[in-house]
C-alpha cells in the first residue's frame, strides 16, 4: 500500500480566516510476482524525462561563438589554443619533443656512451665488440651470351711453299695420270695430297713393291685406284709387315689383295692378328673383307654361327 498526500490550496475565503485542507488517498500496489504463478502484470510506464533547459540568449555585441546567460554582462575570456601561439611563451610541457632532443653528439647508442657514463672503464667482456671487416664485393654475374672473340688481325697469307711453283707439281700430275688417275678417278680434294709426293722417292718405290708380290702392272694400277691411300703408307713400317703376315702366317695368296685392297688400311696388331687367331683356333676360314670390315661384336656373332653350322654338318 502506498500513501500519497495531496496538498491543495484552500478555497478563497475572506482574508480574515485561513484554513488548510489535507486529503489522504490510498492507492493499492500490485502484488509481487511469484516464480511459479502466471506472468506478472506489465509495469507502469516510466515518468517522462524533464524538459531540456532553455538555450542561452545572445546579448548585443556577442559573436557567433560567444554566449552568455541572461543578465550576464561580462564577456568570457577565450581560451588560447597552443598551436596558434608561438613556441616561446608556452610551457615546457607543451613544447614538441623535437625541441627537447639531445644534441647530436649525445644521440649515440647506449653502448657507445657507456664509457662516459661509468665511473670506471668497463671490463673487457662488457666492452662492445669491434665491427667485422666488410665483405668483399661479389663477382660480376656472367652474361647469358658470351662476349664475341676479339677480331682477328688481317694479314696476307702466303700460299703453301710446295704449291707456289706449278713446275714442281707438273711431273707428279703427269705420272699419276699415266697410272690411271683420269676421268672419274681424277685427282680430287681427297687425293690432292699425292701431288706433293716425289715421283722418284715415294711413288715409284711403292708401285715396285706391289709388283714384287706377284701382281701385274694392270692389277697394281687397279689396286692403287681403288685405294689411293696405299701410296701414302710407308713400305717398311706398313706394306711389307702386312704383306708378309698375309702370305706367311695366314697362308693366303697375294691375289686376294685385288679384291680387297683396303687390307693395308687396318691395324696389324689391333685387328688382323687377333681375328686370324680366333679363326685358326676354331678351324675356320673367312674372306678378308668379311673378317676385317665388320665390328668386333658382329665378328663374334658370325664366328658362333660358323661353329654351329660346322657342328651340325659333323653330325
Amino acid at each position: 500500500m502506498l500513501l500519497r498526500l495531496h496538498l491543495s490550496p484552500p478555497p478563497p475565503k475572506p482574508p480574515k480566516a485561513l484554513t488548510l485542507t489535507l486529503t489522504l488517498t490510498l492507492v493499492p500496489t500490485p502484488p509481487y510476482p511469484s516464480l511459479s504463478g502466471p506472468s506478472p502484470l506489465p509495469s507502469p510506464p516510466p515518468p517522462p524525462p524533464p524538459p531540456p533547459p532553455p538555450p542561452p540568449r545572445r546579448t548585443r555585441g556577442s559573436s557567433s561563438g560567444e554566449a552568455t546567460l541572461p543578465g550576464a554582462r561580462a564577456r568570457r575570456r577565450p581560451v588560447p589554443r597552443p598551436r596558434a601561439q608561438p613556441l616561446a611563451p608556452l610551457r615546457p610541457n607543451l613544447v614538441p619533443p623535437l625541441r627537447r632532443l639531445p644534441p647530436p653528439r649525445l644521440r649515440a647508442p647506449p653502448l657507445r656512451r657507456l664509457p662516459r657514463l661509468l665511473p670506471a672503464p668497463p671490463p673487457p667482456h662488457l666492452r662492445p665488440l669491434p665491427l667485422p671487416p666488410p665483405l668483399p664485393p661479389l663477382p660480376p654475374r656472367p652474361r647469358r651470351h658470351p662476349l664475341p672473340p676479339p677480331p682477328l688481325r688481317r694479314a696476307p697469307l702466303p700460299p703453301p711453299p710446295r704449291l707456289q711453283r706449278p713446275l714442281q707439281l707438273h711431273p707428279t700430275l703427269l705420272f699419276l695420270r699415266r697410272v690411271g688417275f683420269v676421268g672419274p678417278r681424277r685427282i680430287t680434294a681427297h687425293t690432292a695430297l699425292l701431288l706433293v709426293s716425289s715421283v722418284e722417292r715415294t711413288l715409284i718405290p711403292k708401285l715396285d713393291f706391289l709388283r714384287s708380290l706377284g701382281l701385274s702392272d694392270r692389277d697394281t694400277n687397279k689396286l692403287v685406284l681403288r685405294s689411293p691411300s696405299i701410296l701414302t703408307f710407308s713400305v717398311d713400317r706398313n706394306l711389307r709387315p702386312k704383306a708378309e703376315f698375309l702370305t706367311q702366317q695366314m697362308g693366303r695368296d697375294a691375289a686376294e689383295l685385288k679384291a680387297f685392297p683396303q687390307y693395308f688400311s687396318f691395324s696389324l696388331e689391333g685387328r688382323i692378328k687377333p681375328r686370324h687367331r680366333m679363326l685358326k683356333e676354331s678351324g675356320l676360314a673367312m674372306p678378308l673383307s668379311e673378317m676385317l670390315k665388320v665390328s668386333d661384336g658382329e665378328f663374334r656373332v658370325r664366328l658362333v654361327d660358323m661353329r654351329l653350322r660346322k657342328f651340325d654338318e659333323s653330325l
